[in-house]
């Protein structure tokens, strides 16, 4: 895809909380030349519009989304091939932790694709939106709007543990803190809710279900690549590198 083709490879990593999206996708962006990201958690609502069940805000829901403006900014993104001037990130403001991966597995991986784009002659820019629902059914004509689709797992016991180690989170009006029990309440259940359809027998820890995923043309992570950063950011940027040696 060099110049005079799209103006972009839009690329969404999806998956639950806590799963290492925005630290891969900021691996990635290290990784590839051109590259920028998209926060999902940049097109909530305003607080005060958050749903409210039970007593507590629902921060993980569509409902939580404003998909209006999320569908110009890809729209945008796709058109123009860079995000829309008037989008300031929150979502850098918020912190990610330590991303353990070596840094001879990053220069490894950044030397790979600088032949690559060579060989391809590939100046194309790469947008990866990242964002927790990305690929639910009701989330269809966003997830159609993608050049390539990673989806990333962690068990129930790595996601509580993580979210539940976080301090909070900035919003378009404040910062959020999660009050006790959220995941269990909230974010675990609109978890399974969404995605149990890409698993077998409906069960988010076990198996992808390979023909749906491939319907989809969604790439799950490996298992190996499970609670190991190293593994899983090999596996992202081979994912890129296989989609832009198709085209």
């Amino acid at each position: 895809m060099s110049s005079g083709s799209s103006p972009v490879l839009l690329v969404g990593i999806s998956g639950p909380s806590s799963s290492g999206k925005t630290t891969l996708s900021r691996l990635l962006r290290d990784i590839f030349p051109k590259t920028f990201i998209l926060h999902l958690d940049d097109f909530y609502l305003t607080d005060a519009e958050i749903p409210v069940r039970d007593g507590i805000q629902d921060w993980d829901c569509i409902e939580s989304l404003n998909l209006k403006d999320l569908r110009e900014a890809l729209s945008y993104i796709k058109e123009h091939g860079k995000s829309p001037p008037s989008l300031v990130s929150k979502e850098d403001q918020n912190s990610v932790g330590e991303h353990g991966v070596p840094e001879d597995v990053i220069k490894e991986l950044r030397s790979e694709v600088q032949h690559l784009v060579g060989e391809k002659n590939w100046d194309t820019p790469i947008a990866i939106v990242d964002g927790f629902l990305l690929f639910s059914e009701e989330m269809k004509e966003i997830r159609e709007m993608f050049d390539a689709r990673l989806f990333l797992r962690t068990s129930y016991d790595t996601a509580k543990r993580r979210r539940e180690a976080r301090s909070g989170y900035v919003t378009l009006e404040g910062f959020w803190a999660d009050p006790p029990g959220y995941v269990d309440q909230i974010v675990w259940p609109n978890y399974v809710k969404d995605h149990k359809f890409l698993f077998n027998g409906e069960d988010v820890h076990a198996d992808l279900d390979e023909r749906v995923c491939q319907n989809l043309d969604i790439k799950g992570m490996p298992r190996e690549a499970e609670q190991n950063m190293s593994n899983c950011v090999q596996w992202g940027a081979r994912v890129l590198e296989d989609r832009i040696k198709q085209i």
